[in-house]
């Protein structure tokens, strides 16, 4: 049957009264089919017991009996008729993820194409510069020594004379009386660049140096260009904790608050995290360090522990840097890294590039990198990590702020 009904057209399984597929399909004496609500309408309208397909009219009303096996085959044509329209929406939306992935492919090229172009006119910046000095430099060498060796000639040219003067006197008189002449021994017209030479290459250096100050410039701007909006997830805070209004700003605060112990939040440990999480890609956010004497920050894995007295540590999934005791900044490994600052940050940004495992911070006044964690593995979402560190009766009061990239 599946066959027989595979081999009839589409048309042969509708309904030449309501024109779509049967319904309970009866047929009349003559052979026709239709829906027995159809041709009982029909004939219930017109009065007339004829087809309305040949005209052909009985002389009473047929007894309609419902055509089992062309039922079937209805049936069989209907659930056929769903699979393949079943089928061909999964391809339509097979073919709009491929599209869509596609698109994606292309946007996230296009945006590395972006990021090379933008890194190679930086660089072409900063060498055009020192391709631009080293000439001036060139010039001005070539003109001091132009200069000197104009000198040089001229008072060649005064020695020459005051020569041929002696030559010319010497010559006229009585070769038994010679006059005094000069004493020429001494004398040298050889020019020495040594000096202009050593002070050219001085001036370069100093150019060198000047131009490999701004380099960190160049490199903080790079990543700023990846700045997120962050704010704190009141969800995750421990209850000690007091964030402001706007979720920018988290500090110890005076009272524990009588919070639900959910999932999300820090029982333990004054500790918080800011939204949103990244799965990819790459982003940067700044913060306020400055008039606090303790703090660590940095990103963790959604799925860190939040319960307990848990180390700062990448093994942990967590990638953080702090300060402790005014003065002792480290880098939160397993062992933690001792960080030599020139000077103490008021405002570090953090980068991190998810595919690439590297993690970033800056001294943000300074454009100075200060720490990068590298070769790192991450697994799920990255999510900022804050903590303020217990206030140490008002000496460590002030708080953490979240800062507008590119706001000093």
């Amino acid at each position: 049957m599946a066959t027989v009904s595979c081999l009839l057209s589409e048309d042969q399984f509708l309904c030449s009264i309501c024109l779509d597929v049967f319904t309970d399909p009866v047929s009349t004496p003559c052979g026709h089919n239709f829906c027995k609500n159809c041709i009982t309408e029909h004939w219930n309208v017109n009065h007339r017991f004829m087809c309305p397909l040949c005209n052909e009219t009985f002389t009473k009303r047929p007894d309609l009996r419902v055509n089992t096996l062309f039922s079937e085959m209805v049936g069989r044509f209907r659930q056929s008729a769903l699979q393949e329209a079943s089928s061909s929406s999964s391809e339509q939306q097979k073919k709009v993820r491929l599209e869509t992935e596609i698109q994606q492919m292309i946007q996230k090229r296009r945006l590395k194409i972006q990021e090379i172009r933008h890194q190679i006119s930086e660089g072409v910046q900063v060498f055009t510069a020192l391709k631009e000095s080293v000439e001036r430099g060139q010039a001005n060498l070539i003109e001091m020594i132009k200069e000197k060796q104009k000198r040089t000639e001229k008072q060649a040219e005064g020695f020459i004379k005051e020569l041929d003067q002696e030559i010319s006197d010497v010559q006229s008189r009585n070769t038994h009386h010679p006059t005094p002449t000069k004493d020429w021994t001494e004398v040298s017209i050889r020019p020495s660049y040594e000096g202009t030479v050593v002070r050219a290459v001085a001036q370069l250096e100093e150019t060198l140096r000047d131009m490999k100050k701004l380099l960190p410039d160049f490199e903080l701007k790079r990543v700023q260009q990846f700045a997120v909006d962050v704010t704190l997830d009141p969800d995750t805070a421990h209850p000690a904790l007091t964030l402001s209004g706007d979720g920018k700003q988290v500090s110890h605060g005076k009272v524990k608050k009588n919070l639900p112990n959910n999932q999300e939040r820090f029982e333990f440990l004054l500790r918080v995290l800011g939204i949103p999480g990244f799965s990819s890609g790459r982003f940067y956010y700044e913060v306020q360090v400055n008039r606090k004497t303790d703090w660590d920050f940095g990103v963790a894995r959604e799925s860190i522990n939040r319960k307990g007295k848990i180390e700062l540590s990448p093994e942990n999934g967590f990638w953080t840097m702090g300060l402790r005791n005014r003065k002792e900044y480290k880098a939160l490994a397993n062992p933690g890294v001792s960080l030599s600052l020139k000077s103490p940050p008021q405002k570090v940004g953090m980068f991190v590039d998810y595919e690439e495992g590297l993690i970033s911070f800056y001294d943000v006044d300074a454009a100075a990198l200060i720490y990068s964690f590298t070769g790192c593995s991450f697994t799920g979402k990255l999510f900022p990590f804050f903590s303020p560190h217990n206030n140490e009766g008002g000496k460590n009061s002030a708080p953490l702020i979240i800062s507008p990239v590119g706001v000093n």
